[in-house]
């Protein structure tokens, strides 16, 4: 650390992931003890996650899995922390070979973490090893949002998206880069799309691969075409039948954070409650030894550990009452402003709603590439890391 970096609090620190002596006997001891409930009386996931599958979860997890790997995966890459804000924020950050590779960072959201984004950062960084150009190369930063995983938890209320997104913009100043593109998927993007609506110094555009702007008023989307029905369709089924997860952590977060912290099957069941197309993926690796792409059983595990070895349950279900909570800024009817950056937008079949192009046209006037992926849902990165890293190539392509 320099004497400019210790008068300023701008030093970034490298990190590595220590696992406290006990805490994988007490993980145990709290599974094999877990009281589950009796079986559910519906057929499929109406009322919510199924027993079968909760108890081949617990199985795997107090028996089989390796309580190492979330360590082991993460200390394989160069990891860091700095304070911005207020807030230590942990972040990787992997830079390419390739000297003329386009500074990407990339957030995820709610139930991810840093984890659902490992397996593309080999796709992004090395791109000659997987099927593409030395010119598609990305130098990663992949952060993880305040009060998630290893990084600190916000200790004074106001930690919303845009909050959030200059933070992001200082930490790629502090990391040198003047000129960069911004991913997000989920609570990621949208971070991700305030940051192109701030337009902050650097940023030269950005790619998201949720149309968070949809959840907004979804009756002002055009829904002409069979496409277009099908999508409204299926948000109005999401918020009538799929979103108990945000109504709570958006009004109560602290509530159910009770429970997160207490019971490690509690976090599963929680976590993997999210979507339709997502759940059934891992009902498929569990009870079935079946995995959907890259989402096996052991992948889905690590990103619940770092969730339960760090205890942020809690603090990442307030991130949703700050976003979208009663109080929040994308609650009020404020008009937001344009993105001052063209936006990149992929479309994957498996998510909640499939986006039509005509939405992402009139949500984003700057929309500048729309593509879309032949499999991978709602954790895109996660489930297809090929497929999506092959999206972000084509997208951020025009701004090399």
């Amino acid at each position: 650390m320099t004497t400019i970096e210790q008068q300023t609090g701008n030093a970034v620190r490298p990190f590595t992931v220590r696992i406290r002596d006990g805490a994988l006997d007490d993980l145990r001891r709290r599974l094999v003890e877990t009281r589950l409930p009796s079986q559910e009386l519906a057929g499929d996931r109406s009322q919510g996650v199924q027993l079968a599958t909760m108890r081949a979860l617990r199985e795997y997890w107090a028996t089989d899995y390796d309580g190492q790997r979330v360590a082991s995966r993460l200390n394989a890459l160069p990891q860091f922390t700095t304070e911005i804000d207020g807030v230590e924020i942990h972040f990787v950050h992997v830079r390419s070979e390739h000297p003329d590779a386009l500074p990407l960072i990339m957030t995820h959201g709610w139930p991810g973490s840093v984890i659902e984004m490992l397996d593309s950062v080999g796709p992004l960084t090395d791109p000659t090893a997987h099927g593409g150009a030395a010119t598609d190369a990305f130098h990663l930063v992949l952060p993880s949002l305040p009060g998630y995983g290893f990084s600190g938890e916000p200790a004074e209320i106001g930690w919303d998206l845009v909050r959030t997104a200059r933070a992001w913009s200082e930490l790629m100043r502090r990391l040198g880069y003047d000129r960069y593109v911004a991913q997000g998927g989920d609570v990621g993007a949208g971070v991700t799309d305030a940051m192109g609506r701030l337009g902050p110094d650097g940023l030269a555009g950005v790619h998201m691969n949720l149309l968070v702007t949809a959840l907004n008023d979804p009756a002002s989307l055009p829904h002409a075409t069979d496409e277009e029905q099908a999508a409204l369709a299926a948000i109005r089924t999401f918020q009538a039948s799929g979103n108990g997860y945000f109504v709570e952590m958006a009004t109560r977060p602290q509530t159910v954070g009770y429970a997160l912290l207490d019971s490690p099957a509690a976090l599963a069941a929680w976590m993997i409650d999210h979507d339709t197309d997502a759940y059934y993926k891992i009902v498929s690796a569990f009870v079935d030894d079946r995995p959907s792409g890259n989402l096996t059983r052991d992948h889905i595990l690590d990103n619940i550990m770092a969730y339960w070895l760090t205890g942020t349950g809690a603090s990442a279900a307030r991130s949703y009452w700050e976003a979208y909570g009663p109080d929040a800024p994308a609650a009020g009817s404020a008009p937001q402003p344009d993105p001052r950056v063209p936006v990149a937008f992929s479309s994957f079949p498996g998510e909640i709603w499939r986006t039509p192009r005509s939405w992402a046209e009139q949500s984003y006037p700057t929309l500048s590439y729309f593509g879309e992926a032949v499999r991978g849902g709602h954790f895109a990165a996660w489930e297809e890391p090929e497929l999506f890293a092959a999206e972000l190539r084509a997208a951020f392509r025009p701004l090399r």
